[in-house]
């Protein structure tokens, strides 16, 4: 035993120590687990847990992944069924159309052979001699096992003696039993045409012979002259390939679909090419990053990558998916010279403005419908693009509901919008002279009271009758209420707005009737070819539910018509050429995107007979009134001309620089009580908002004036003065008189 500290002692103690690892690694090393897993556990994707001390020291150090697994199974969402029958078998009249075309394609088929049926028969004749050789000598050939001639000379070149007898004798065997048969059928056949021309007629020989004949011109047809010709001509657009598809995206130029394309993770179909009418769909999952918007404002490229005219081309995203979802549909005709399916109520018919009424067809010639109530509307394009086409054909359909009170000013005073107004308008005017805007403002002054009178008949409804607060088709039949329709249409608007009188009247009463008519069933419709600022005021542009935009030149055009940021969302009537009249985007229908729509093409003859169908109607009624009614002299009942200014700077003598707003509204209503005493019947305050709403389009504003009361006493009350008034009627009447 060493003694202890001793050098032996450390030598043995060493020596055990290496004992000891050798073993252990002979054995394996035996591992941490816990701190192994924390050592190569990823950082990216976990998160460290603290207490809610916010202590570091107490912070728990081990870490927990985020995307942790679910505590039960997802459920899985149910994908989009497809129909089982497609969508041209599930509409009546898209089938009817369907079926019509098949019967017209197979009569017309028919009809171009059986024309030439003598050509062919014909032909088949001088086709008969070169087809009785070629029978000859496939028999010949046949007879003499010709087929089997060049693996003989095969057999022999190689002097593979065994192969060649081995042939020899199959040659012979079938020869032997082809002669045999050969001359059989000689025998039979010449026995057979002994007994024909013995016990049959003349006319059977003929039909047999002319059997034969045909039989052997057939057979003498050159492979590359067919006998019947195609009765229709295939038409030049090819169907739709995904190749083409996607060779015309990468040709955009948009960065995310060539990157994709690099990363082999580009354009993908999650359905297949179909025919969609008189085109082809194809729905397309854009590469992500890709908007259907990015490839609906390079519409252009597109066709151009397609080959195919833009008016053939439609992007669109498609519904109830995320925005790089595209629906693509390449039509076979342009639709400016499509086909259009005939208006249904071209020829007969009624209508009830409260349900949809079709009024123009979308690129696969579907109808698009409109419903006219509880909407103001707002049309715009260049000139001669059909805009007031457009708004004579939604003034026809508001004609053809006999109800429906016409309101109908034609601005431009071509006489575009008489065939409706001289049949069925309740108000009608063509022109912008003096006396034409004059009749127009009285009008609109009536139309503001008939609007106030209406809301207060809305708020006195039991609520089981007028549940929703406006009105409806029940309400709009019953008489007694007055609460039928009315359609104010008015081409090129501009005049109205821009009349140095008057511009800022008819500003505020459309604004009001633009804002509150629709849910009293007061319908405004405004049409112009300069759809700017001026032409159409942003408290119109911005409550008009309706939007129909033609061709516009510019993008403020196309966004004051369409709404603000229409174009950065490619909706852009801006790419329609001059040869899409009639074609628009229309916004504020039945679906909430806008779509491109073709409207009903209706000449002035046409809307003559439709609005004369719709005057008699009314006369059935007994709701023949106004205008139409031979009444074409009548003024407007609120219509004996004033001017609001005129009337205040009268009412305020010459000693009173300033007046308080309810003294002025008092001293108007006594001047004309026709047109202000409903001012004046109102209550506290309320007569002095109507003043300050009254002048607002005028640019004059009320302020604190000083004045005395009736017992004597000073006070501060709203009010104007009458510098301001004489100083805006000045600039006015210099500006009427340039």
């Amino acid at each position: 035993m060493p003694d202890p500290g001793s050098d032996d002692e450390l030598f043995l103690l060493l020596e055990a120590s290496m004992a000891a690892d050798a073993e252990a690694a002979a054995r394996g090393e035996v591992l941490d687990l816990d701190k192994a897993r924390a050592e190569r556990r990823p950082t990216t994707n976990t998160a460290v847990l603290a207490d809610d001390s916010g202590d570091p020291d107490d912070i728990d150090t081990q870490s927990v992944y985020v995307d942790q697994p679910p505590a039960v199974p997802l459920p899985v969402p149910e994908g989009a069924r497809r129909p089982i029958l497609p969508a041209w078998a599930l509409s009546k009249s898209e089938l009817a159309k369907q079926a019509r075309w098949a019967a017209g394609y197979a009569g017309h088929s028919l009809a171009y052979h059986a024309v030439r049926t003598p050509l062919y028969a014909a032909k088949l004749a001088a086709r008969a001699p070169r087809g009785a050789g070629r029978t000859l000598s496939f028999l010949g050939r046949w007879a003499s096992d010709a087929e089997g001639q060049p693996l003989r000379a095969a057999a022999a070149r190689r002097e593979d003696a065994e192969l060649y007898l081995k042939l020899t004798r199959q040659r012979d065997a079938r020869v032997r039993l082809r002669g045999a048969i050969t001359l059989l059928g000689s025998v039979f056949g010449l026995a057979a045409v002994i007994v024909l021309l013995v016990m049959t007629n003349a006319e059977t020989l003929l039909a047999l012979a002319a059997g034969v004949v045909l039989a052997l011109g057939a057979a003498g047809a050159p492979a590359d002259e067919p006998l019947i010709g195609r009765a229709v001509v295939k038409a030049k657009a090819p169907k739709l390939t995904s190749d083409m598809v996607v060779a015309a995206l990468e040709s955009l130029g948009i960065a995310a679909i060539t990157s994709a394309k690099a990363k082999n993770s580009g354009i993908t179909f999650p359905a297949p090419i179909t025919r969609d009418g008189p085109g082809w769909r194809a729905d397309v999952e854009l590469p992500p990053g890709v908007e259907v918007t990015d490839v609906m404002e390079r519409r252009g490229r597109l066709a151009s990558g397609l080959r195919r005219p833009i008016g053939t081309v439609w992007p669109e995203q498609a519904k109830g998916e995320h925005p790089g979802r595209m629906v693509l549909w390449v039509g076979d005709q342009d639709m400016a010279k499509a086909k259009q399916p005939a208006w249904p109520l071209a020829k007969a018919g009624t209508v009830d403005l409260f349900d949809p009424v079709a009024f123009s067809t979308d690129q696969r010639g579907n109808w698009v419908t409109v419903t006219l109530m509880f909407i103001a509307g707002i049309i715009g394009a260049v000139p001669r693009m059909g805009k007031t086409f457009l708004l004579r054909l939604l003034l026809l359909i508001a004609a053809l509901d006999p109800r429906a009170e016409l309101h109908t000013y034609d601005l431009k005073g071509t006489g575009d919008l008489d065939p409706v107004g001289n049949q069925v308008s309740h108000r009608h005017r063509a022109g912008d002279d003096d006396e034409d805007i004059e009749y127009a403002i009285a009008d609109m002054r009536e139309l503001r009271e008939e609007l106030r009178r209406r809301t207060k008949v809305i708020r006195s409804l039991p609520r089981d009758i007028c549940p929703e607060s406006k009105v409806t088709s029940q309400l709009a039949d019953t008489k007694s209420l007055r609460l039928h329709p009315v359609v104010v249409g008015v081409d090129e608007c501009q005049v109205w707005f821009e009349h140095p009188k008057y511009g800022a009247e008819f500003e505020e009463i459309c604004t009001d009737l633009v804002k509150r008519g629709p849910a009293t069933g007061i319908v405004l419709l405004l049409a112009t070819q300069r759809p700017d600022a001026k032409s159409l005021p942003t408290g119109i542009s911005a409550n008009a539910i309706l939007r129909l935009c033609l061709k516009v030149m510019g993008q403020v055009e196309n966004d004051m018509v369409l709404g603000t940021s229409s174009y950065k969302r490619g909706v852009r009537a801006t790419t329609f050429s001059r040869e899409d009249r009639g074609i628009a985007y229309f916004v504020g229908g039945e679906g909430s995107d806008a779509q491109i729509v073709r409207s009903v093409f209706v000449d002035a003859p046409a809307a003559e007979a439709i609005a004369a169908r719709g005057r008699r109607a009314r006369e059935e009624a007994g709701l023949l009134t106004g205008f139409a009614a031979g009444n074409a002299d009548a003024t407007p009942a609120a219509a004996v001309s004033h001017d609001l200014l005129a009337d205040v700077l009268a009412v305020m003598g010459p000693d009173e620089p300033k007046l308080w707003s309810e003294t002025i509204v008092a001293r108007l209503a006594e001047l004309r009580p026709d047109v202000y005493g409903t001012w004046a019947a109102l209550e506290g305050r309320a007569k002095a908002d109507q003043l300050v709403t009254a002048l607002k389009p005028y640019g004059i504003t009320t302020g604190q004036v000083w004045g005395t009361t009736e017992d004597g006493k000073g006070a501060n009350r709203r009010g104007i003065t009458r510098d301001d008034i004489t100083r805006t009627i000045t600039e006015r009447d210099k500006k009427y008189g340039a």
